[in-house]
């Protein structure tokens, strides 16, 4: 197996999953064109060195259904001898996607490979593809399905977290996204156009600079009533344990949902000869892990754990962590489970400050990750994402 290599990492701004969204306008296909043509022009690309590209994407539904991957190549105009394969492991799904281009690069399959994803929740929201395992309560149930913010509340209980707790990560995450934002640490964001807005989406839109804890304190739980309509049920029948679910999440400590596409230019060494790019970072080795389909977002802390363990690495070993903030209790689990300090861990805020355009989450960290590295001079770190039904995927990266 030989190494496989990240060359560069680009991505859109997220922006607010509204009609004012200032990437709402554009189509999927659209905002992914505008990402291919920043990568040929920043890396000297030719596409025809292009052997496939894989796309993360949860909701595969009207204009993100048909294999987005391969459609969105034909439709940048890339040549048509370019594979695509659109890969769903709900909001891990970019890591998978970065994952599986590696394999094909380290086994020698391809010498170069772009992966990345793409969610435009303005356009297509979550759940538009009417998934019976999310939208049927029965067949839900007896798929252990359940809503990601059960699965938060679920965790907050099994640790013994107070509301006061679970928005403190929240305030932080928003302050330090806005503290990001303003110092002009996303270096990944390339400006793409909207026409019909007439503008250049330059920043990211969803962080709310403005919230306090009085503020955050003041929301009302947004999960009681679906753990009223069954899943506490649920849940305490798999936790005889506990005598109540704790609703502590709100839509202030919940991620936010967002538009925006993220890529990654993959390749062999030897594809350094043939664009004007030096490898930015190598990928060491990538993990994917499933857990306890009740707590639904914990797979992230599984994945992370296993990823570490295989590597013989510990906390110290590693520089920095860009873990999926998937609802505030679960970044504390992760920091709990896995002993992460806080300055660690996800330093420029979590996607409950800077939005979570599901099936591009990960892919943006990954660039998120490369940026926060380099500007510190440090040298290796992991991005891990958690999906639905326990579902986790990391990776472990490392500069050149």
């Amino acid at each position: 197996m030989q190494p496989v290599y990240i060359y560069d990492a680009i991505r859109s701004a997220r922006t607010r999953a509204k009609p004012e969204g200032g990437l709402h306008d554009l189509r999927p296909h659209d905002l992914l064109k505008g990402l291919y043509q920043h990568l040929e022009q920043r890396n000297g690309l030719d596409p025809v060195l292009v052997g496939d590209v894989l796309l993360g994407c949860v909701t595969q539904h009207g204009e993100q259904a048909g294999n987005i991957a391969k459609t969105s190549t034909l439709y940048a105009g890339w040549p048509s001898a370019i594979g695509g394969l659109t890969v769903n492991r709900f909001c891990s799904s970019s890591v998978d996607a970065i994952s599986i281009a590696a394999l094909k690069i380290a086994a020698g399959q391809e010498q170069a490979v772009v992966a990345g994803g793409v969610e435009m929740m303005s356009r297509v929201p979550m759940l538009a593809d009417r998934a019976a395992a999310f939208v049927d309560p029965v067949f839900a149930t007896q798929c252990h399905m359940l809503m990601m913010g059960s699965g938060a509340d679920l965790i907050a209980t099994l640790c013994g977290l107070s509301r006061e707790q679970v928005d403190a990560v929240a305030l932080q995450s928003q302050q330090r996204a806005a503290r990001a934002r303003h110092e002009g640490f996303f270096t990944s964001i390339v400006p793409l156009d909207n026409p019909v807005k007439e503008i250049t989406v330059t920043a990211d839109e969803c962080i709310r600079a403005e919230v306090t804890a009085d503020s955050l304190a003041a929301l009302p739980p947004a999960f009681a009533g679906l753990g009223a309509q069954g899943a506490d049920a649920l849940q305490l029948a798999g936790y005889p344990q506990l005598g109540q679910i704790e609703h502590v999440h709100t839509a202030g400590n919940s991620p936010a949902m967002a538009d925006a596409a993220a890529l990654l230019l993959l390749g062999d060494e030897a594809l350094g000869q043939r664009v004007d790019a030096a490898p930015r970072a190598r990928i060491v080795d990538a993990a994917t892990a499933s857990d306890d389909p009740l707590q639904v977002l914990s797979g992230c802390v599984a994945a992370t754990r296993k990823l570490m363990a295989r590597q013989g690495l510990s906390v110290d070993d590693l520089d920095l962590f860009e873990l999926h903030e998937a609802f505030a209790a679960t970044a504390i689990k992760c920091q709990l489970d896995l002993g992460i300090p806080n300055d660690k861990l996800n330093v420029n805020g979590g996607v409950i400050a800077l939005g979570h355009p599901m099936g591009a989450t990960g892919a943006i960290m990954a660039g998120t990750l490369l940026d926060e590295l380099q500007r510190r001079g440090l040298r290796r770190g992991i991005v891990a994402a958690s999906g639905a039904a326990g579902a986790g995927s990391a990776l472990l990266l490392e500069l050149v």
